[in-house]
């Protein structure tokens, strides 16, 4: 018979006019009330706790931690679509530094991503998500600054560009909050919905800022900044008044350090370069691609001009959880080295199509490159418990092993992500030196033929010590 649970003040509500109480069940002795909104006690593997009010707890955090990473995301891919408008609003940048606008939220948002993720035990996950929202109004407010102002030289745009970075640092901090809150039964949905919000923020704003900057007369390039700030005010508002923070959540520097002295970590990483960071690389650049390429073809909607830029995000953001599903059924490495496979195939119709100058072909080749890369989001991360457990099996123990994969996946999150400044970068190369997209297009399939080929050879090759357990 199990032992009845108690309702025990675990935290207060931090404000002057505000005393709720956040109640959380425990079987273990009173939890000690303190403000802030801080839990002491969260054991969400206890089946009556979690029955009894952990889930919806969790599930509240849940729900504020998606809203806060959905518009970190927006922020991050705000720069994709305000670049291809600047001409418009009076700047001569050239391909080349355009590129490097794009490019460069990616490198600091891979490069705030570890930092990021040791934040939430530092400060607790609802703090830090408060601060890390509140941060969002550094890019938003330079953007709404400098695009009135044509004369702003390229060294401050760039500068105004990688404030954008804090964004992309929002995922590694979000997903590492939301770890703590549920149990490992329920932990791979609730971080899978935690990352699609999160991804769904690109093609929000590809298909909003459009619409925004356009209402009225003229071009108002500086909506496209300000368009954020009352969002990003609530989100650091539900924060503070929905989330909590959790004493147990501490850093766990020594799954790190396994994570990084396995050579799978560093495998998967290079894997993932090719599945999340060709996501958001090709993401950053396929607005100013389609105008660049193809600055004839125009939609619209109620007389507004329509980029449809934003379907390619949309249909990589919506496709990595049927990655997820695909891998569980067939094994992570298969899926993974058929989505480098729909890559290839889709860089080369768009290399087909700038050839005949087919818009169609471009826009359908690079609709299937975002589903590959979707696709190939969800099962590279499938693979990385798959993996480790079968370290458990080797003489590691199977709690160390899980830890040593959370450590795989913070690494192989932010490795990945550095994926959105090589895809940019090469295009930059290429259009300078060639005068085309092409020649970009022909390396990436190059990698993903090696990639292909690193996957199967590691994990799907027979004799390997992977393949037999369908990793």
């Amino acid at each position: 018979m199990a032992t009845p649970t108690t309702m025990t003040p675990a935290g207060s509500v931090a404000g002057p006019t505000d005393t709720e109480t956040v109640l959380v069940p425990t079987l273990a002795p009173p939890a000690h009330a303190r403000r802030g909104r801080w839990i002491d006690q969260w054991d969400p593997e206890d089946t009556t706790f979690w029955a009894n009010g952990g889930r919806r707890v969790a599930q509240r955090n849940l729900y504020g931690s998606i809203f806060a990473e959905f518009l970190g995301f927006a922020v991050w891919a705000v720069w994709s679509i305000v670049v291809p408008q600047l001409p418009a609003a009076g700047f001569a940048f050239t391909v080349d530094q355009m590129f490097w606008l794009i490019a460069v939220p990616s490198l600091v948002g891979a490069t705030l991503r570890i930092p990021y993720t040791f934040a939430v035990p530092l400060f607790g996950g609802r703090n830090w998500t408060i601060v890390s929202a509140l941060l969002l109004l550094l890019p938003t407010a330079a953007i709404a600054w400098a695009v009135q102002r044509p004369e702003t030289s390229f060294g401050v745009m760039l500068a105004i560009a990688a404030l954008a970075g804090v964004g992309g640092g929002n995922f590694a901090s979000s997903m590492a909050n939301i770890s703590f809150f549920y149990p490992a039964k329920e932990k791979g949905k609730a971080l899978g919905l935690n990352a699609a919000g999160g991804n769904m923020g690109t093609a929000a704003v590809q298909l909003a800022v459009p619409f925004v900057i356009v209402a009225g007369a003229g071009i108002a390039l500086e909506r496209a900044g300000l368009m954020f700030i009352p969002f990003i005010l609530l989100a650091a508002f539900v924060a503070w008044r929905f989330m909590d923070n959790l004493t147990s959540a501490k850093a766990d520097y020594r799954s790190f350090a396994d994570a990084t002295r396995s050579r799978h970590t560093w495998i998967i990483s290079f894997l993932y370069i090719g599945t999340f960071g060709s996501f958001i690389g090709y993401a950053g650049a396929f607005p100013t691609l389609l105008k660049g390429q193809f600055p004839e073809v125009t939609f619209s909607v109620a007389g507004t001009v329509l980029s449809i830029a934003f379907l390619g995000a949309l249909v990589g953001s919506l496709a990595r959880p049927f990655g997820g599903i695909l891998a569980d059924r067939l094994g992570g490495a298969r899926v993974t080295i058929a989505s480098y496979l729909g890559m290839a195939l889709g860089a080369f119709g768009a290399i087909m199509a700038l050839r005949e100058h087919v818009f169609w072909l471009f826009l359908a080749s690079f609709l299937l490159l975002f589903t590959s890369t979707g696709i190939g989001n969800g099962s590279t991360y499938r693979m990385i418990p798959a993996v480790f457990a079968v370290g458990a099996g080797t003489g590691t123990s199977l709690d160390r092993a899980r830890k040593a994969a959370a450590g795989c996946i913070g690494i192989a999150g932010a490795i990945g992500a550095f994926g959105g400044f090589l895809i940019p970068r090469g295009f930059a190369m290429s259009t300078t030196r060639t005068g085309s997209l092409e020649a970009a297009l022909w390396v990436f399939i190059g990698v993903y033929a090696v990639m292909s080929a690193v996957t199967w050879a590691v994990y799907q090759r027979k004799g390997a010590a992977m393949t037999e357990a369908r990793i």
